[in-house]
């Protein structure tokens, strides 16, 4: 009666295991890789790793010497040697581990035959980066990132450097101003554009920077954010005004850049600065980040008249493109499309912005406007991303690289709240103050009622 007892006990905890696991695969992918993927995949590896090396192609012979200590030694069979391996570092979204390339490998070899790897030790993803000469890092993810987005805790903004996003290799995607000056954001609507300008803009609130909005949209996706703007445009007159201000300020930092660099004989060569950057700290003017939500509003004319007030807005947002990073002038141009058939003046526009992350599209054209002239294998890429996830998007950079990455989900009563608490870190620029928007009063919170309201029954 007992052994049936222990039976019955036993079976029933495997069942509830079964169920626990089934449960936490599905809800919780976290907790089921660090309980049950990660061994499993560990044993996978070190069990299987020659051998996968081999079908992979990724040995090679023996040297001499290697050879003959065998055969002196064992008398086996000589095989070929696969690269090796360092110590495996687990994580809480996969694990890790590095390679030392064999004599005539390189990085692309490895990263040819991820796929292979990735089915081989039973994991979502295998991504191979490049440490230093002979030396590969094998990032293995355990299971999709992207569904549910959860940004590392680990990570910190610094000024003008924001994590915005989550990449498919688990690394946090950083926007960063000071790499890539400029960038340009498409997608088509409810793409989650707007979700990635909210995470952007709640991003930098807290940190000393200038933020400027042009939103031809009646100022619809900018105007929740007002109370931390230094300066909104809601339609192409204001913007028509607002940009040659921005140019003017841009001028004015040029100018105290030159009276820097009219240095006496004999001053030290770091005081010698072709930037803000190099500026002693009390006088470096602050940086401002200018958002542009829908580009397409301010080429876009409908008399005669209106194409002389687009081509002076175009030469403006072009210069401040072409000379803005050395004054601390940077550019988020956000749209839905964005090629020639705006008008003069686009594709020059589009050729300064360097950084480029593309949401989902309608149509092939508008991922080869964002994608195709710095990486052409990630428009198909970018087709391809489903409605059902809003979020998702291809970010690349003029070095050729590209990832996915998805934003994670901040509401808007969020991203308006931290305005808000960071309004008073809006800085003083006089040129800027008749742009200033009028912010409203924050809603005050509802306090919780003193009685529990009795139910309705029907």
């Amino acid at each position: 009666m007992s052994d049936l007892l222990t039976l019955a006990v036993l079976g029933g905890s495997l069942v509830a295991l079964g169920v626990g696991a089934a449960w936490a695969r599905t809800h919780c992918p976290a907790l089921f890789w660090c309980a049950f993927g990660l061994p499993l995949s560990v044993v996978r590896l070190l069990t299987s790793y020659v051998s996968v090396m081999e079908a992979c192609g990724l040995t090679v012979p023996p040297s001499r010497l290697r050879a003959l200590a065998v055969r002196a030694a064992t008398r086996r069979e000589i095989r070929p040697v696969p690269p090796r391996r360092g110590l495996i570092r687990p994580t809480s979204t996969g694990l890790r581990f590095r390679l030392r390339l064999a004599p005539g490998q390189e990085p692309a070899d490895v990263a040819a035959s991820s796929e292979r790897l990735r089915h081989a030790w039973g994991v979502h993803a295998v991504h191979v980066t490049s440490v230093k000469p002979g030396v590969v890092e094998l990032r293995l993810v355990g299971f999709d990132v992207l569904a549910r987005v959860r940004m590392p805790r680990a990570t910190r903004p610094d000024v003008l450097r924001v994590p915005v996003a989550l990449r498919e290799d688990a690394q946090p995607f950083v926007r960063d101003y000071l790499a890539v000056p400029h960038q340009l954001t498409l997608g088509a609507t409810l793409s989650g554009k707007s979700m990635y300008l909210r995470n952007l803009i709640s991003g930098l609130a807290r940190q000393p920077v200038a933020l400027v909005g042009i939103d031809c949209k009646r100022g619809v996706e900018l105007a929740p954010f007002a109370p931390r703007l230094s300066a909104l445009a809601t339609n192409p007159d204001e913007a028509a005004r607002l940009l040659p201000v921005l140019v003017a300020e841009m001028e004015d930092r040029y100018d105290l850049i030159k009276a820097r660099q009219g240095i006496a004989p004999g001053t030290p060569d770091e005081d010698i600065t072709s930037d803000i950057w190099g500026l002693p700290e009390r006088e470096r003017p602050i940086p401002v980040v200018l958002f542009v939500d829908e580009v397409a509003e301010l080429f876009l004319i409908a008399t005669k008249k209106d194409e002389e007030r687009r081509d002076e807005m175009v030469t403006h947002l072009i210069r401040l493109a072409q000379l803005g990073r050395a004054a601390g002038i940077f550019l988020e141009i956000c749209g839905q499309r964005f090629g020639a058939e705006l008008g003069k003046g686009a594709t020059m526009l589009r050729a300064q912005l360097s950084g480029r992350v593309c949401h989902r599209v309608n149509d092939e054209s508008s991922a080869k406007m964002a994608l195709g002239d710095i990486a052409p294998q990630a428009v198909g890429a970018a087709c391809s991303i489903a409605p059902e996830r809003p979020g998702l998007a291809i970010a690349g950079d003029t070095s050729g690289g590209w990832t996915h990455i998805r934003t994670p989900y901040l509401s808007l009563g969020d991203a308006s709240a931290v305005c808000h608490e960071t309004a008073a870190l809006v800085p003083e620029l006089p040129a800027l103050a008749p742009f200033r928007p009028l912010a409203p009063a924050r809603p005050p919170e509802k306090a919780a009622p003193l009685t529990t309201p009795r139910p309705i029954t029907g």
